[in-house]
């Protein structure tokens, strides 16, 4: 009964985590207070419960949480975590706050994932299997927010391309400005991108513990982190390089069609993935 209330309060603090990461991603590229401010209360629900997991530890062994590896990865991840409050509060380094936190969510599945051995065989198959689905559902729903960008960037260019030929016609009057579309497909960007990322990190975290490696030449793998690189680099040159934009547009296009060939054409060549 134990095990199983903390697996779910493991699962729950990777939840809170990781929408915690995805506001101060928001946070880091526009400035948005608001975005900062939820990232900061979600990052403290997540203290208070690993703080709270501590204490039970310390009161129930009677020992400091560093006499092994695995204990060291949790109190590893508190420390980053409160690193990560202090300095939100202290030094507002948005692009500092954004990695530390990427590198404690990192550690916390580290930790979920390598308890999973020293528990009961059925509540650790259990565990890798909800976590597992985690990272499905993350990588999918990044997917949701690229394709909803992507038909923002395809509508931006058939509006630039009536524009651009003079012709008037109701569809000008049905679709939104050209500012507005490139701002939609931008900001749905910066939802899928974060959530990619954490879907790449437990997925990679996932095959170490559950087939003890990672084939980094897996098709499927490979395609992954192509395709966060070029989203990456689409917000690279929409925010250092003000780019915007036809050429945002574009890029964006291409970055959705690679999308469609990663999940359709080189999942079906994986050797592990749920879709091969």
């Amino acid at each position: 009964m134990t095990d199983t209330l903390l697996a779910r309060l493991n699962e729950g603090m990777i939840l809170l985590y990781a929408a915690s990461v995805l506001f101060y991603f928001i946070d880091f590229l526009q400035n948005n207070r608001k975005a900062g401010k939820t990232a900061f209360w979600l990052l403290s629900i997540v203290w208070i419960l690993q703080t709270a997991y501590l204490v039970y530890f310390m009161w129930y062994t009677g020992a400091f949480p560093v006499l092994n590896n695995v204990q060291g990865l949790y109190f590893y991840a508190w420390v980053l975590v409160t690193l990560s409050l202090v300095l939100t509060k202290l030094l507002k380094v948005d692009f500092l706050i954004f990695f530390t936190n990427v590198i404690g969510f990192s550690i916390v599945a580290i930790h979920t994932f390598t308890q999973t051995f020293q528990q009961s065989a059925e509540l650790s198959g259990k565990l890798v299997s909800e976590l597992l689905i985690i990272h499905i559902t993350m990588a999918i729903l990044s997917y949701g927010a690229f394709s909803l960008s992507f038909v923002f960037s395809v509508l931006y260019l058939f509006q630039y391309h009536l524009l651009k030929k003079k012709k008037w016609s109701k569809w000008l009057l049905r679709i939104e400005d050209l500012s507005k579309l490139d701002y939609l497909a931008y900001i749905h960007n910066i939802i899928g991108v974060p959530m990619l990322l954490l879907s790449l990190i437990l997925g990679i975290i996932w095959s170490y513990a559950s087939l003890e490696t990672l084939y980094w030449t897996d098709p499927k793998v490979l395609g992954s982190i192509v395709l966060l690189c070029l989203y990456g680099y689409y917000l690279f040159i929409r925010i250092v390089r003000e780019q915007k934009g036809r050429i945002a547009a574009l890029l964006n296009t291409a970055s959705f069609l690679v999308l469609l060939i990663n999940f359709f054409l080189l999942g079906s060549f994986s050797r592990f993935h749920w879709f091969s």
